[in-house]
């Protein structure tokens, strides 16, 4: 997820925190934990990130590939992680430290909002198709939710508006959800965001934020609230996905019954569960030939086709009707017996395929199909000329070992 996501996320769950444990024994220390708690909370929703500097231990792009979203998004490495951001919450915050030495609910809090976070990170990444290995060392492979797009705004609309809510002062209040209501709406006039979506969440927030308000000045309802329609959302979008996924399958196999779809990375539209972009793979080894489609399908076509998705994340070009609800926008095929050529003549080539979930092989590059339509171009493509082997590569699994 993006990081705006995460930290809104962070704030909301550290306050449930602040909020389900016994009042400190003053006014002065209450508000010490409560910034506390929201702090640490939302310090843990981003400190996984912190990898990105890790990224120029390799050469572009393989640094960002294969370091983002490595070792601090494993289970392994969070346990060090909370220790460190609980040490220096410690070291660096004198009142906090008094507080802690002192109050048992405190501590509680503490432990509670840094382990909160850091799981919330790591599962909130799982949702969407860019994947990670949580279960690194005992398990190398990549894991794709393929459930929810990298930025989505229910998350704001459902926690940001009882946050909003809870502040003190009111010119916060009024410009706090002054600016969740223009961020909404500036997602739908991109083209990013339907119009009856942009609907929906505006009635999700303003849900959100009567049921805190009817909670009372320490009431949890509001965010309670929006957390539960949270889970609900990304348990409709886990059911939306996989229907979307079979969809896709059929109509290609249909259409090619010698090639077999070996995977349909599935990235959703942001709060619209009909609406999804694929890539897709399929393998024919017979012919020594693999194919990579991409487009935009509609789970439901009879109620919103697929040309009739938000226009800002469809492609501006022809499409191909693979199906009544699955459009075809590109396609790519190369050999099999050249991507496996150059695996194994090829160090980087060999690391790329440690990250490539979708391998384009094109002349003296590779990219991952997943990303060709990106407005800014394809950042993991990887321009291929003879260099020395790159050292550190992390041992991750290959996303098509199944090609390879």
């Amino acid at each position: 997820m993006d990081n705006i996501t995460h930290s809104i996320i962070g704030f909301g769950v550290g306050e449930v925190v602040h909020r389900s444990l016994p009042m400190e024994a003053d006014a002065p220390a209450q508000r010490v934990r409560h910034r506390l708690l929201l702090v640490a909370c939302a310090l843990a929703s981003n400190f996984p990130d912190l990898d990105l500097f890790l990224t120029k231990l390799l050469p572009d792009p393989l640094g960002y590939l294969l370091n983002h979203r490595g070792h601090t998004h494993t289970v392994a490495w969070a346990v060090p992680q909370t220790l460190l951001l609980a040490a220096l919450l410690w070291l660096c915050w004198p009142s906090a430290r008094a507080l802690l030495r002192a109050s048992r609910p405190a501590r509680l809090g503490l432990a509670l909002s840094i382990g909160l976070g850091f799981a919330l990170h790591l599962l909130m990444d799982y949702t969407n198709s860019y994947g990670l290995h949580p279960w690194y060392p005992l398990d190398a492979r990549w894991l794709y939710g393929d459930m929810v797009f990298i930025v989505e705004p229910l998350f704001w609309a459902a926690i940001a508006a009882p946050m909003a809510l809870i502040m003190r002062w009111r010119g916060v209040r009024i410009a706090g959800l002054a600016l969740l209501v223009a961020a909404l709406v500036a997602f739908a006039a991109f083209g990013y965001l339907g119009w009856p979506s942009l609907v929906a969440l505006l009635v999700v927030g303003a849900a959100c934020g009567w049921a805190q308000m009817r909670s009372g000045p320490q009431g949890r309802g509001g965010l309670l609230l929006a957390l539960g329609i949270s889970v609900g959302f990304i348990a409709l979008q886990g059911v939306a996905s996989q229907v979307g996924r079979a969809q896709i399958t059929a109509d290609l196999q249909r259409i090619d019954p010698a090639s077999r779809v070996l995977d349909v990375a599935m990235t959703a539209f942001p709060s619209q569960p009909l609406c999804w972009s694929y890539a897709s793979v399929e393998s024919n080894p017979a012919a020594d030939r693999y194919r990579l489609r991409r487009g935009v399908a509609s789970i439901a076509p009879d109620w919103l086709a697929p040309s009739a998705c938000p226009a800002g994340l469809v492609e501006k070009k022809p499409a191909q009707v693979l199906g009544a609800g699955v459009l075809q926008n590109g396609s790519a095929d190369a050999s099999l017996s050249q991507l496996r050529a150059l695996k194994a003549s090829s160090c980087e080539a060999d690391a790329w395929l440690r990250f490539g979930r979708m391998p384009e092989l094109a002349k003296d590059a590779l990219s991952d199909y997943r990303f060709a339509s990106t407005p800014r171009g394809n950042f993991s493509t990887l321009h291929l000329a003879p260099a020395p082997c790159p050292t550190g590569v992390p041992s991750w699994g290959y996303p098509r070992a199944d090609l390879l």
